[in-house]
């Protein structure tokens, strides 16, 4: 069991995954994170969101600490 994450998923992206929360293990990066998501849920290569590890948001291919929360985030309407 090595780097359990949590991932909460909110707006589209919770509906096209079909819950909220997920947990998953042996996910060292947001690029593993992604190419996981994309092979299980197709349609999310299409849509677009931000990734935040531990309440940060992160650009690129960053590493997640064993343990973090990981935040799948749709845009954010106004601004």
């Amino acid at each position: 069991m090595k780097n359990k994450i949590r991932i909460r998923t909110f707006g589209m992206i919770a509906e096209e995954i079909g819950q909220s929360k997920l947990t998953l293990d042996q996910i060292a990066t947001t690029e593993n994170l992604k190419d996981y998501l994309f092979a299980q849920f197709p349609k999310l290569q299409s849509m677009k969101f931000s990734i935040a590890v531990n309440q940060k948001l992160v650009q690129g291919d960053e590493q997640i600490p064993e343990g973090a929360e990981v935040a799948l985030l749709p845009p954010f309407s106004g601004g």
